[in-house]
């Protein structure tokens, strides 16, 4: 039976990373009695990636429709979205947002608001979300809930009335926020007479089924054997089924105006789908599209390449499925002289990068190799042109280059007091640049840097982490271009240069960055029966070396007893050799050494 649309509620769970949103929507879904299993619960039961099970966070956006009964007895239909909570995955945030008429902030009763609580607060007030405050983990013998509900008031400015007080872990106070979510959560305005308008807002391949479609109904409704339009591609295709997201995929005979669900319709044409496009009924075809969502940019640009250049056409079937499931995947056909063809793609983070690797390797079973990461810098050229540059080896000659930009972000970093001065410290080596420093209270303080993206890339969040003992919170956007001193700094194996190994670095940074290549790659490459040279270079000049020994064959080993003139003569002949060997010799370069150039960071903290 359908539910009438005043019964409906669409909401999503916003918080920092590791406040409770995925345990949250564990009591919910159990409170539902969705699961029937009799054997212990399975926690995370709406992370169905092994790799977010395994690293205990939230990397896709999951949809879950939950029957209530209120106190008054009226039935609800409460479809829940949760989302992930690192900064990588923000566009995943925003998208979920856009599907929803409200929102629950999560607030950890134990570290208070961070970074990125108020970051995701200002993104559900965009798009004008009724927000409930929570005040999660109130079992904890740390929780501080009176310090919490002023931060709600002070530095939220919303309803201390309003907030709900929980702990997900043990499911004290669910039912009140069950309630809660009833009373404030305001329900969907449109009509099912409507002309049809679903807004797609994820989607996900089935081998059997072809492309399952996620989609919130905004007006209209749309059943099995509806013919249907995708507004962006005008691609038409017949659907098959129709439902909602249980723990699995359950078929309703329609979705309504106001419902979060999915739909089959045998598409094979991946291109066809995007997420952001509106669908309508091809009989009836509403008048204009639904507006979508912001253009997802890119901050982190990397090459991949697959070890075995045969398997180059499942990695590029593996990027497109992958870009299907994750919208912010941007990518474009690449080849270097090292590793044959590839693909260049864009991410929003390291992060972002690092899931994308595993997804390849473990959904797709196929091995790759990362080439060092990059941001996009903006290079103006002596002649008044402008490029725009991710790959060191599109980086024109410096003769003809007036000056480089590259992108900086504004980073908002809330600590403790105690760890001011560090976090300070460490801003300035990353060539922060102060903007604010504001006391929220006699405890935390906000810290407001301009900084160059390419620092924050790699070890600055861990270093941050460790340096704080996780106390301190970091939230990030991109806010334009300023002038640098950038430099093409190319690696030399056995005085070659390897193309895949090339990076784009400050130059002041640029020697530090070198030796620590050399030094990774002298422990990756295996030793040969010559000297191996492993050279940073900045155009004709050699910044860094390391020099990988060689074996040594013993050509003695026969002469038995004194002649010393008979081995020297031996020893003569195996350096000539050696000589003729280096001139033909070629170095294989391992795909460990690749990854271990990703990884150089790692020492500095």
């Amino acid at each position: 039976m359908a539910v009438d649309s005043k019964h409906k509620r669409n909401f999503c769970i916003i918080a920092h990373i590791d406040h409770g949103k995925s345990t949250l929507a564990d009591r919910f879904i159990e409170k539902a009695r969705l699961v029937t299993s009799r054997g212990p619960a399975q926690a995370q039961i709406l992370d169905n990636m092994v790799i977010e099970r395994e690293r205990g966070i939230t990397i896709k956006s999951q949809a879950v429709t939950i029957p209530y009964t209120a106190k008054d007895g009226e039935e609800y239909e409460l479809n829940l979205v949760d989302t992930p909570g690192h900064v990588d995955f923000t566009y995943e945030v925003s998208r979920a947002i856009s599907s929803c008429e409200g929102a629950l902030l999560l607030i950890d009763a134990s570290q208070g608001v961070e970074a990125q609580t108020l970051a995701n607060l200002y993104l559900a007030m965009e798009h004008n979300l009724e927000i409930i405050p929570v005040i999660n983990k109130i079992d904890l013998p740390s929780a501080d809930i009176p310090s919490c509900l002023k931060q709600i008031d002070h530095d939220l400015g919303l309803d201390q009335d309003m907030t709900q007080l929980v702990s997900a872990k043990t499911g004290e106070g669910v039912d009140g926020l069950f309630e809660a979510i009833v009373k404030y959560i305001p329900a969907p305005d449109g009509k099912d007479d409507d002309a049809l308008r679903a807004l797609i807002f994820d989607s996900h391949y089935d081998p059997y089924r072809g492309v399952i479609v996620h989609a919130r109904i905004f007006s209209g409704s749309v059943k099995p054997s509806d013919e249907i339009v995708f507004m962006h591609s005008s691609a038409v295709y017949k659907t098959e089924d129709v439902g909602i997201f249980q723990l699995s995929l359950v078929s309703t005979k329609e979705l309504n105006a106001g419902d979060v669900g999915y739909f089959i319709a045998g598409i094979k044409t991946i291109s066809d789908i995007r997420v952001g496009d509106t669908v309508t009924l091809k009989s009836n075809p509403a008048p204009e599209p639904l507006p979508g969502f912001k253009e997802v940019k890119p901050v982190v640009f990397s090459s991949i390449y697959p070890v075995d250049s045969n398997d180059y056409e499942e990695l590029q079937d593996a990027i497109e499925r992958l870009k299907l499931n994750d919208a912010s995947l941007v990518y474009e056909k690449d080849n270097s002289a090292a590793l044959g063809f590839g693909f260049r793609c864009g991410f929003l983070g390291m992060l972002h990068l690092e899931v994308i690797q595993e997804r390849i390797e473990r959904e797709f079973d196929l091995p790759i190799v990362f080439t060092s990461p990059s941001v996009r810098y903006i290079v103006h050229l002596k002649n008044g042109e402008t490029k725009f540059i991710d790959n060191p080896l599109e980086y024109p000659d410096p003769m003809t280059i007036d000056y480089a930009e590259e992108p900086y972000i504004t980073a908002n970093i809330i600590t403790p007091t105690q760890f001011v001065g560090p976090i300070i410290s460490l801003c300035l080596e990353k060539r922060g640049v102060q903007n604010a420093m504001n006391y929220l209270d006699e405890k935390r303080v906000e810290l407001v840097y301009d900084m160059p993206l390419a620092e924050v890339l790699f070890d600055f969040y861990d270093r941050l982490k460790s340096i704080s003992r996780g106390y301190a919170s970091f939230d990030y956007s991109v806010n334009g271009h300023k002038k640098t001193d950038l430099v093409r700094m190319d690696i030399l194996v056995n005085g070659d240069p390897c193309d895949a190994l090339s990076q784009l670095v400050f130059k002041a940074n640029a020697y530090t960055r070198g030796r620590q290549v050399c030094e990774r790659l002298k422990d990756e490459i295996p030793r040969q029966q010559y000297k191996i040279a492993i050279q940073a270079a900045i155009g004709g000049n050699i910044i860094a070396r390391e020099t990988i020994s060689a074996f040594r064959k013993d050509v003695t080993a026969k002469c038995y007893g004194g002649d010393i003139s008979r081995k020297r003569k031996l020893l003569e002949k195996q350096k000539e050799g050696k000589k003729r060997m280096k001139m033909v010799g070629n170095v294989e370069i391992p795909q460990s050494a690749f990854l271990a150039v990703l990884k150089t960071e790692d020492n500095n903290g």
